[in-house]
């Protein structure tokens, strides 16, 4: 299994100088609505010739953009390439051929798809591209520490200021080129930096607009962030109290900075990004690689002595925490949460779960926050925090709740997250008075929120995670009833191709584990999708997994639902309190959700395919098996599936869909 320490071991090895510099940062999105291709058709041919031959100098405009279109009629496959302005040429073809190669690694059968990375953007597609404004997706990145609450008006302002200013004169560009960097110091505060790029092939006004809309989706996600990233495939923009570009290269003068004057070296800096917060490390350019060495050896050393020094300081039993810390405002004092909460008050409490209470809290500034305080002394508890820690900080998906920070301190160890409204998704499905003002659009917003945040941990963020505990305790709800995976302690990272592991200490809620992690240890991505499962049969049902209806054959709600779906009235397990919903869409989740209990894992759909089982009225789905019974101590006989179902879905015996991921990291 990879490790937090490995990766940031191989992100260093991974860094060189300034003149073959290659940016770290990757995202991709593969747009499913636009079709597939097979392997052996001549779309896939002409795909494989324009990613291979776009970043040639022919086809730039000589500013770092590129463009390019490749065979003909309904075969014919249209791509731009697009550098940040202040990137040197040979690497920004560097880095448009890795943009492809990860392409077709991670998009391998849509007609359309998207890559970005520190330095630059490709994009290609079965329709044209040149001149076409787009605003989906549009994705977000922030840094993760919060402007001071006494200067935040202020900040906001100059922020405003500059990027309406360097907007401007983005948009002002020709035809070549669409760029602007610019520095201001705002009130009390650091030196901001920022810049916004269009491609080149808008006009003025499109440029503007794309601009004005990525600017909106700052206002949803990062206000009052100390750095934040918006892009798409149109325009992008990023603002940093730190110089993140090239100021020669950009035609700008670098800032002079306060006190003395700095060394003489040149220097840059490679963010490696993840979903959430980005940790930032500095790489100082220099005429010998050894020099270099010595440099990142330095700092590696110096990372580690004060990682070295905090476990001792706080006692956590034999883990060591040098990962978990990367910026050090992401550490609040322990003061502090105590004041947010007023002394972890009965009044404050939440709830409380099998590692520790959760208190809400509310910061001097007003922000509302949720504290996780984890039990004293208990192994368990410091191998959950130090999972919290590492996982969620680097995890940002509107579905997934968000981690603001940690406190150590003494045996006190705390995870500070944003407070969601609503609370969890089990005091509305099993609360009848609740329950009865669930109506179905609702319900099956929730099941698709779900399902978004699972498909971005398995497959579109940097690792593939596996939660382990999906249920409704762990679901939370925000003001508009959008749900947001969480508790991420028992959660398990995988290398990007590794498909299983096995435990010996199986953890989890009885009902929602899969067979072959309770019997055998073993869980992977299907394990989760078994969750899922319960959890949708759940949503539509308002009943519980241990439900038990006096019945033949019924022990609990799997069975419940396989009697009723095999005697072709599946409707009869639909919550009576729910407000009437689209029956198709209905069906259409219990037929997933049976899908995803299946007893052998391989016949369970991936969550991408469960998304566009979700999303697609033209999708056929296989017969269901029988739900995984193994779990009960009355096990019945297997039943033989009936020849026909009074569905009104059509059935097939294959899925015709195929299962490739989707990135969906906050796309608009």
């Amino acid at each position: 299994m990879v490790t937090t320490k490995s990766l940031f071991f191989s992100l260093l090895c991974s860094i060189v100088s300034l003149a073959s510099q290659q940016a770290t940062a990757q995202y991709n999105f593969c747009f499913n609505e636009t079709g597939n291709y097979t392997l052996d058709s001549t779309y896939h041919d002409n795909l494989n010739h324009l990613l291979a031959t776009l970043p040639s100098s022919q086809n730039g405009n000589g500013y770092g953009f590129y463009d390019l279109s490749y065979g003909n009629s309904s075969d014919q496959v249209n791509g731009i390439g697009q550098c940040r302005g202040d990137t040197m040429p040979d690497v920004c073809q560097s880095c448009l051929h890795e943009s492809a190669r990860l392409l077709q690694e991670r998009c391998p059968y849509q007609k359309k798809a998207a890559a970005w990375y520190e330095n630059c953007m490709l994009h290609y597609s079965n329709s044209s591209l040149l001149g076409v404004m787009e605003t989906y997706p549009q994705l977000y990145l922030y840094v993760g520490v919060n402007v001071s609450s006494n200067i935040i008006q202020e900040y906001l302002k100059t922020l405003r200021n500059l990027l309406d200013n360097l907007k401007n004169r983005a948009a002002a560009g020709g035809s070549l080129k669409k760029f602007a960097v610019e520095n201001v110091t705002a009130p009390r505060f650091k030196t901001i930096y920022g810049f916004v790029q269009c491609t080149p092939d808008l006009d003025q006004t499109n440029c503007t607009n794309c601009l004005e809309q990525a600017f909106e989706v700052y206002q949803n996600c990062c206000v009052g962030q100390t750095g934040a990233s918006i892009f798409g495939t149109s325009c992008r923009f990023r603002y940093e109290d730190r110089l993140f570009y090239n100021s020669t290269t950009a035609d700008v003068p670098p800032p002079s900075p306060p006190g003395p004057p700095p060394p003489s070296l040149p220097s840059t800096k490679a963010h490696a990004s993840s979903t959430s917060a980005r940790t930032i490390v500095i790489v100082v350019a220099s005429s010998t690689a050894v020099f270099a060495g010595i440099i990142i050896s330095a700092c590696v050393c110096l990372k580690l002595r004060r990682a070295k020094k905090l476990a001792q300081t706080n006692h956590l039993p034999n883990e060591p925490v040098e990962e978990m810390v990367s910026e050090e405002s992401f550490q609040y004092s322990f003061e502090t949460i105590k004041l947010a909460t007023d002394n972890f008050s009965e009044e404050n409490k939440l709830g409380q779960g099998g590692f520790g209470v959760v208190y809400r809290g509310r910061f001097s500034n007003g922000q509302d926050i949720a504290v996780k305080k984890l039990s004293r002394g208990s192994y368990q508890g410091g191998l959950e925090f130090k999972n919290e820690v590492m996982l969620v900080a680097k995890l940002q998906h509107r579905n997934l709740v968000r981690l603001l920070g940690f406190s150590l301190e003494g045996s006190e160890r705390l995870l500070v997250y944003e407070f969601v409204q609503n609370g969890s998704l089990d005091h509305f499905i099993f609360d009848e008075r609740k329950r009865a003002n669930l109506d179905w659009d609702s319900r099956y917003k929730i099941i698709g929120g779900v399902a978004r945040g699972l498909l971005y941990l398995h497959e579109d963020s940097r690792l593939r995670i596996i939660h382990r505990d999906l249920k409704a305790s762990n679901i939370l709800l925000d003001d508009e009833m959008h749900p947001k995976i969480s508790d991420f302690g028992t959660a398990r990272l995988f290398d990007v191709d590794q498909t299983q592991e096995s435990t010996s200490r199986v953890v989890g809620t009885y009902g929602y584990m899969a067979p072959e992690y309770v019997m055998h240890g073993q869980f992977s991505v299907k394990s989760d999708v078994f969750s899922f499962g319960v959890l949708l049969l759940e949503i539509i049902s308002g009943k519980k997994i241990n439900y038990f209806q006096q019945e033949d054959d019924v022990k609990h709600l799997l069975s419940y639902t396989w009697k009723h779906w095999r005697e072709g009235n599946a409707t009869n397990i639909v919550d009576p309190l729910m407000k009437v919903g689209s029956a198709s869409e209905i069906m259409t989740c219990i037929h997933i959700g049976l899908l995803c209990v299946q007893e052998n894992l391989v016949d369970r759909p991936t969550m991408n395919t469960v998304l566009l089982m979700l999303n697609s009225s033209s999708v056929s789905f296989p017969l269901p098996s029988k739900p995984a019974f193994f779990m009960y101590n009355n096990m019945g006989s297997d039943m033989a599936l009936p020849s026909q179902f009074n569905s009104r879905i059509n059935h097939s015996k294959s899925v015709s869909v195929n299962e490739t991921s989707i990135s969906e990291l906050s796309a608009r």
